[in-house]
């Protein structure tokens, strides 16, 4: 079983920053590849960034130039910066972590940010 925890998020002005991070704790040695997605009220779930295992990363072209997601891989811990903050960003982010053939989905961090 693994579990996964957001935490980062919060309340930042436009053009602000936020470092958000993923933990994946359990009976593993290491992730297959880590997704980040985030989901603003009333619109679909989206992926945002992803990070294999080896440190290959692709992004959304919303966030594309603003967002860097990184791993520690001694940690099996994610981390997404965000910077230059828009308030389309506003959203809760979540972390979905594969291992094998599961995938595992923490319960988001809330991020809000206003103009």
């Amino acid at each position: 079983q693994v579990q996964v925890v957001e935490s980062g998020g919060g309340l930042v002005q436009a053009g602000g920053s936020l470092r958000l991070s993923c933990a994946a704790t359990g009976s593993f040695l290491r992730f297959n590849y880590v997704d980040w997605y985030r989901q603003a009220p009333g619109k679909q779930r989206e992926l945002v960034a992803h990070i294999t295992s080896g440190g290959s990363t692709t992004y959304a072209d919303s966030v594309k130039g603003r967002v860097t997601i990184s791993r520690d891989g001694a940690n099996n811990t994610v981390y997404l910066q965000m910077n230059s903050l828009k308030p389309e960003d506003t959203a809760v982010y979540y972390c979905n972590v594969k291992v094998g053939l599961m995938a595992y989905w923490g319960r988001g961090t809330q991020v809000t940010v206003s103009s």
